[in-house]
């Protein structure tokens, strides 16, 4: 895929290597926190920088505005999700890769649910900071997943599902753990969900979508 949404780090003497990297780690990680809890209007650089214990300047040093913030954090999370489906191939056997796509995604809304929130509500109030993302470019990686499943249907590999909407419906319940925690877990009745609970839901996402491809889940 060619498609990214910009980065708006700043580019200009910045530290390199290791404390580079560590500085914008624990300035997203604060940033992320910050915007799934009170959204893009409602966050300011300095609750960022006070939550990333850092002066407010050091957060202008790296990224020029709370806008260029809020991109970086929800093209961090854009690109964990599509690079796990760009080297999808014809020669793929179905139930492996859409049985380890499916364990991808939810290991990253494991680990990553704050952005992934985020995004949601993004996607939500209009994606109007998404919309360069969502391109032409963007639309022509998506059909290009979709017509490997394509081919997989034509060789019998399959059963005859519509690929846009397999897509979607995985996106969709993959997402769900990390964008509905909060239900899911009153639901449940715990505090939070544990890496034994993504697993068993891990395998069920599994069943269920395999299943209703006419594959047999891997062991």
């Amino acid at each position: 895929m060619n498609a990214k949404i910009p980065s708006y780090t700043e580019s200009p003497e910045r530290p390199s290597g290791r404390i580079r990297q560590q500085n914008e780690d624990v300035i997203l990680a604060a940033a992320a926190e910050e915007f799934a809890r009170y959204g893009f209007k409602g966050t300011s650089m300095n609750a960022i920088a006070q939550r990333a214990g850092l002066p407010k300047a050091n957060l202008h040093y790296y990224f020029n505005s709370k806008l260029g913030l809020y991109v970086e954090v929800m093209r961090n999370i854009l690109e964990l999700w599509d690079s796990a489906f760009d080297n999808l191939s014809v020669d793929d056997d179905p139930a492996q890769a859409l049985a380890a796509y499916i364990r991808t995604k939810m290991e990253f809304s494991r680990r990553h649910p704050k952005a992934s929130k985020i995004f949601a509500m993004e996607v939500i109030s209009g994606c109007e900071c998404l919309s360069e993302h969502f391109s032409q470019d963007y639309r022509v990686w998506f059909r290009g997943r979709a017509a490997v499943f394509e081919a997989w249907i034509a060789a019998g590999k399959m059963d005859p599902v519509d690929p846009t909407h397999l897509i979607f419906l995985i996106w969709s319940s993959t997402q769900h753990y990390a964008d509905f925690s909060e239900q899911i877990t009153q639901m449940v009745g715990q505090k939070r969900l544990t890496r034994e609970d993504f697993a068993r839901a891990t395998d069920s996402l599994i069943q269920i979508v395999l299943k209703g491809c006419g594959l047999t889940p891997p062991r």
